[in-house]
């Protein structure tokens, strides 16, 4: 199997909601750090699993939609706690969408929102 990972940051802001976390209540920023794994058992002619660039820009643009917002007020948090999970698991979401290489066999979204605190959402295709 053969993975191929691209990382980025951004910092966005959010604060939780539903329940008493304290400080997490209150608007406060995050300096995220996403990495996209991307998984297949073959390579294309090229010998890619995936063109590289193609990764990046996909990965930039999504980045862009989140860099500097307020997570709690995109649409894609509607009615959720805007936690790292759920964050994850829609980046990973959007990615899969997004990414069309056929030889890709799943894709796996691991984000840091400190350097010691992280989460991963994985999709099988």
């Amino acid at each position: 199997m053969y993975t191929v990972a691209v990382k980025r940051d951004f910092v966005a802001q959010h604060f939780l909601i539903g329940g008493d976390w304290g400080a997490e209540n209150d608007l406060h920023s995050h300096h995220y750090l996403i990495e996209l794994q991307l998984d297949g058992a073959s390579l294309d002619r090229h010998g890619y699993l995936v063109d590289i660039v193609d990764i990046e820009a996909n990965l930039d643009a999504l980045v862009a939609e989140y860099r500097d917002k307020t997570l709690n007020d995109l649409p894609a948090f509607k009615e959720l706690n805007p936690s790292i999970e759920h964050f994850s698991r829609i980046l990973c979401e959007t990615l899969s969408e997004r990414i069309l290489a056929p030889n890709i066999s799943g894709l796996t979204v691991k984000l840091w929102e400190n350097e010691i605190a992280w989460a991963a959402y994985k999709l099988e295709r």
